[in-house]
């Protein structure tokens, strides 16, 4: 069965090179019928990404039906570049559109983090001047600029960087994000997650859902439901420092205000507010009568459940109990997404 099937819009600097692609209704797991009526625009097999001029999508609406057609069809009063894409296998990109494809495929929650090969993306990804008039490429931008200042407006510049914000291309359902500059295209945003101002998701990193995010979601990091994110805190992505461990929080789990973690962390665990824990640090490990039965690197409690982390207020040492009582998320706040 292949990967994908998916229409698009998109952007292109003066030379012709893809800036960005919007796919409306991508197609997850297509059925044969689908690829085959690819064919009349050209696709011949593998991974492909066609540029689509009238008569290729004439042909391709032809062979359509459903909302796929009409989606074929409304592309073709477009003045913008479209583009097909068909992928199908999950193999390394070798186009800027295949990397957006795949992108929003994890945003539309089709598949999850670490679940799309992803290898190679940052040299298919343009870095972009994203604006109040759209994608512009970088070496285009001044001229941008003056153009619009000769017809008395102003080009707004709110980020320059390789990836837009998730919610110009995709809004999934149930969701609160009070910040949406604060979540990138390729974040997998479960249902019932509330991301406040501070909050922040990367590419390829997510949510399974029900969780309160204040804090940092760094690249290739899953949190699970039920699990809080205070302010502040952060998670070490394998981009930032966490070398091949895969960074992950467990179910029903809180990581406290300006507190982090550089180890996975099993469910119903506790990180006590302020406290950073990486693979390397020593960690007192207390039974139930608060004794010192043995020192570890916390690399060696990575995943285990039930936890709580926490620094002695004395003596300064990095402890870990057993943590009696699972976090339990205000079920009002979430109830209404």
């Amino acid at each position: 069965m292949a990967l994908a099937f998916a229409l698009g819009v998109g952007t292109q600097n003066k030379s012709n090179e893809w800036l960005e692609v919007f796919y409306q209704k991508p197609v997850f797991q297509p059925s044969t019928d689908l690829i085959n009526a690819a064919k009349a625009a050209g696709y011949q097999g593998g991974n492909q990404a066609i540029e689509l001029d009238s008569a290729k999508l004439e042909a391709l609406t032809a062979q359509l039906s459903g909302e796929q057609a009409e989606l074929a069809k409304a592309l073709t009063t477009s003045s913008a570049p479209t583009v097909l894409v068909v992928l199908e296998s999950d193999e390394q990109s070798t186009s800027t559109p295949e990397v957006y494809l795949k992108l929003q495929l994890i945003s539309h929650r089709f598949v999850k983090p670490h679940g799309i090969d992803l290898s190679g993306m940052f040299g298919l990804l343009p870095n972009v001047a994203w604006t109040s008039k759209g994608a512009i490429d970088m070496n285009e931008l001044g001229d941008a600029q003056l153009s619009a200042r000769l017809n008395g407006e102003v080009l707004e510049v709110f980020s320059v960087d390789k990836f837009p914000k998730m919610t110009d291309y995709v809004v999934p359902s149930g969701v609160r994000i009070a910040d949406t500059s604060r979540v990138r295209l390729g974040a997998y945003v479960g249902e019932g997650t509330t991301i406040m101002h501070e909050g922040f998701i990367n590419f390829n990193a997510g949510t399974e859902g029900t969780s309160m995010v204040e804090g940092r979601i760094s690249a290739g990091v899953m949190v699970g439901k039920g699990s809080d994110l205070g302010g502040g805190c952060s998670t070490m992505g394998t981009l930032s420092g966490g070398g091949n461990i895969i960074i992950s929080v467990g179910e029903n789990s809180l990581i406290g205000a300006n507190a982090g973690i550089g180890i996975p962390l099993g469910d119903r665990c506790t990180v006590e507010s302020g406290l950073y824990i990486t693979a390397g640090t020593k960690v007192q490990v207390l039974d139930d009568q608060k004794n010192v039965v043995e020192v570890v690197k916390a690399r060696d409690l990575a995943g285990k459940p039930d936890l709580l982390f926490r620094r002695d207020s004395i003596g300064g040492a990095v402890q870990c109990v057993t943590n009696k009582t699972a976090i339990e998320l205000n079920h009002e706040l979430h109830a209404n997404n």
